[in-house]
């Protein structure tokens, strides 16, 4: 897939006043080769020899792998990750890579693929009561949102704990809602298959370390593409701040009532921090922090109508706030490169995606990009409800302004075109 091949846009009426998001398409699926080297909690300090290939053989190369041609800006040579990759959102083109299918522990970027495979299941105005089993099997030291026994919670509450506090004890109510970690763990590897994800084994669904639990940068930017095609996962990925349900309580008359309190997402280049500025056109996604995994990020942003997916796994520099420093001069040279270097490999489509025999790959002439979608006077899928749809597919996506998010009008940008395999969003779940 070129780098310059035209693309069939139409615009979405987007803005916020400080963020940009996105909707995304995927390209041709490739064969999928056999899952690189048997896991490990404590990899070697180098690359294998040799990685899965998915994607393309050169992403199963260790080392920086970039065709830098005339006019290709160099890779920034301060970028201390063990692993890393920058891609085209849309095109699913891999721009650059380093170690791209390195399988290393993934923290709770991990999460993505949790929600991924659980957002569908649960209406977000569902309640649940917490019992304390719901909560047993929380690591030490985990991160948490401060969901409290017997206490009610909507889904809704759930998934902001889990996006914006990247709160363990959200997973785990919600993993029981599911019918237990156990079978949480088995969904989410058996999503992980689908989307040709490979390196990845879960242990935890929380992404806390656990002994042969592994992702690689190549997955993790599968299951943040594959996500965002979620109307729900772009909406919680992108919301900066929000109220989440305190402890109920009586006053001092005995009257009972229950406040909230404001938790803030966990991902600095959406929110900024000390030193540290938001970054422009940031719209998510997921970033994660523990011994095994060091600091880890998957984030999405969007300049002058193109949108690239930046993956940092584990920087050797251990400064505040470097897996962020690094995506941001990542996506800074993605969108320098964007258009003048060839890809080196891509983001491969799920399984359920790849073309039948005697069916055309682009699904020309269709006229519909999803399943319930219709088409536009163009004949260009139009984008249909992912509440509706369970899959998001080609939703529009949301601004948001002080982390409350709307449909706003005032800016348009040019990101959606047709989907390459219009079953991508009719795949079973």
């Amino acid at each position: 897939m070129s780098a310059h091949q035209p693309t069939a846009r139409r615009s979405l009426l987007v803005a916020s006043a400080t963020l940009l998001t996105l909707s995304l398409t995927a390209p041709a699926a490739v064969a999928a080769p056999s899952p690189s080297t048997s896991p490990s909690a404590t990899p070697s300090a180098t690359p294998p020899a040799t990685m899965s290939t998915v994607g393309g053989e050169r992403l199963g190369r260790p080392g920086t792998q970039v065709d830098l041609a005339p006019g290709v800006p160099v890779i920034p040579k301060d970028v201390s990750a063990r692993s890393w990759i920058v891609a085209d959102a849309e095109s699913g083109e891999v721009l650059a890579a380093h170690n791209a299918h390195w399988r290393l522990a993934p923290a709770s970027t991990l999460k993505m693929l949790f929600a991924d495979t659980l957002l569908p299941k649960f209406p977000k105005d569902e309640k649940h009561k917490v019992v304390p089993s719901d909560l047993a099997g929380i690591g030490a030291g985990s991160s948490m949102v401060g969901i409290k026994e017997n206490e009610t919670y909507s889904v809704h509450d759930l998934w902001l704990g889990v996006f914006l506090r990247s709160g363990n004890d959200a997973v785990h109510v919600l993993s029981a809602m599911n019918d237990g970690v156990q079978n949480t763990v088995q969904e989410m590897n058996e999503h992980a298959e689908e989307l040709q994800a490979l390196d990845t084994q879960v242990v935890s669904p929380d992404g806390y370390d656990a002994p042969g639990q592994v992702s690689s940068a190549y997955d993790l930017t599968l299951f943040a593409r594959s996500g965002l095609q979620k109307k729900d996962f772009r909406e919680y990925a992108a919301t900066a701040t929000a109220d989440f349900p305190g402890e109920t309580k009586k006053n001092k008359k005995g009257k009972t009532t229950r406040g909230s309190f404001e938790i803030q997402n966990t991902n600095r280049l959406l929110t900024g921090d000390y030193g540290l500025p938001q970054y422009e056109g940031i719209a998510g996604v997921k970033n994660g922090n523990t011994t095994n995994a060091g600091a880890t990020f998957t984030g999405v942003a969007e300049r002058d109508g193109r949108v690239l997916l930046v993956t940092v796994m584990n920087p050797e520099t251990k400064a505040t706030n470097q897996v962020y420093k690094e995506t941001a001069k990542l996506f800074d040279w993605g969108f320098k490169a964007a258009g003048k270097v060839q890809p080196i490999g891509e983001l491969v489509a799920p399984k359920g995606a790849e073309p039948q025999p005697g069916s055309t790959a682009s699904g020309a002439g269709s006229g519909s990009g999803e399943a319930g979608g219709t088409g536009d006077a163009s004949g260009a899928p139009v984008a249909a409800d992912a509440a509706s749809t369970g899959s998001g597919g080609m939703g529009v996506a949301l601004g948001i302004t002080g982390g409350v998010l709307a449909l706003l009008a005032g800016a348009a940008f040019l990101v959606t075109r047709r989907w390459p395999l219009p079953e991508l969003v009719r795949r079973r779940r």
